[in-house]
């Protein structure tokens, strides 16, 4: 898979965000700076210069916490996970790619859904908490995850997987943004990464590699 990060892109359209921003009133805003990411990105890629291929991610097991309790991904074999790195307080990149899990989410069977999980886990932990994570997760679906732990664990968690971010200087009003890396990780029911998905990528696509691990 040809994969560029897209922290270079996410720097300047860095938007200003309250200290707590409404889920719908993030995506409203977020969405088109996203799309225009999304293209950047794409336009890059298609380009004749080099691209990096970057090998796939080994993951790891984690336990992080949830409103609802441990979220044990061991207790969770058997099932595909869809690992997404963000925060609450995300103005543009998480909405879309929290909308576009729940799309790929509804478009499953009951039967394929009940086994499937999308967990968010936050690279803002100073800020993030189980129960605001959770009432950010299930704005856009109930079945969603969302998980926090502590620094530490979040920068273990966040390597084994491959993925970046990185806080910015706190602004006068006391916010501050997080950029972090876009992709979905599919955990298979084995517990190992099989695939990376770029943020954009088609609805059909996240179903048709769901259902090709169930």
């Amino acid at each position: 898979m040809i994969v560029r990060s897209m922290r270079v892109f996410l720097r300047p359209i860095r938007v200003r965000v309250m200290n707590e921003m409404n889920p719908k009133t993030a995506f409203l805003r977020g969405l088109a700076a996203a799309l225009a990411v999304f293209f950047l990105a794409s336009c890059a890629e298609s380009g004749s210069g080099p691209a990096a291929v970057v090998a796939r991610p080994a993951g790891g097991d984690f336990v992080l916490q949830s409103a609802a309790g441990p979220v044990d991904t061991r207790a969770l074999r058997g099932n595909v996970l869809l690992i997404y790195f963000g925060y609450v307080n995300c103005p543009d990149i998480c909405p879309v790619s929290m909308a576009a899990g729940a799309a790929a989410l509804n478009a499953l069977t009951p039967q394929e859904r009940a086994k499937t999980r999308m967990i968010m886990v936050s690279v803002d932990p100073e800020r993030d908490t189980p129960a605001s994570l959770k009432e950010y997760a299930a704005y856009f679906h109930p079945a969603m995850i969302g998980a926090v732990g502590t620094p530490a664990e979040t920068a273990a968690i966040a390597k084994s997987f491959g993925a970046g971010y990185l806080r910015q200087p706190t602004r006068p009003d006391g916010g501050y943004a997080v950029d972090h890396s876009s992709q979905t990780y599919v955990v298979g029911p084995d517990g190992k990464v099989v695939e990376l998905l770029s943020l954009g990528v088609a609805t059909d696509k996240v179903v048709a590699t769901v259902r090709k691990l169930l």
